[in-house]
């Protein structure tokens, strides 16, 4: 058992066929597997965490989700390189993905982070992010 790490996350979608066409093909190219489906939800998994995605009951979708709320603001994820970034950040806008903080790409989280900002069907924000590169002081 790998104590403290994350087990699962499950989000409520206000529309469950848009959010698996969005969810499995990112987590697809993560490297996830589609887990458990039922009439109501679809789950991913990468090792031992697992990614849930439930349709929210109709009685609650009044108020629809924004990450400057209380609650998650947004979910990131490893890219192995910065290489990979930019060919995310390629398929994202070959897929019309709304893409968030263009302008500052790739450097939106500061100069020492190399990653895209995107949102789901629901606007949740996703990042995707290389390792920081290893500074010449810390390599000598």
């Amino acid at each position: 058992m790998s104590e403290g790490l994350l087990h699962h996350v499950e989000i409520y979608v206000s529309d469950l066929e848009k959010s698996k066409a969005f969810w499995g093909w990112f987590l697809g190219e993560l490297g996830y597997e589609p887990y458990q489906q039922w009439d109501g939800g679809q789950s991913w998994k990468l090792g031992e965490t697992y990614l849930v995605f439930v349709q929210t009951e109709s009685k609650y979708l009044d108020v629809l989700y924004n990450r400057c709320r209380t609650g998650l603001n947004h979910l990131a994820f490893h890219a192995s390189s910065r290489e990979r970034v930019d060919e995310m950040l390629n398929m994202l806008k070959d897929r019309e993905v709304p893409i968030l903080y263009e302008d500052d790409f790739p450097y939106a989280g500061g100069e020492d982070h190399y990653a895209v900002y995107f949102e789901d069907p629901d606007r949740i924000k996703v990042e995707f992010v290389a390792p920081a590169p290893i500074l010449k002081e810390e390599s000598e």
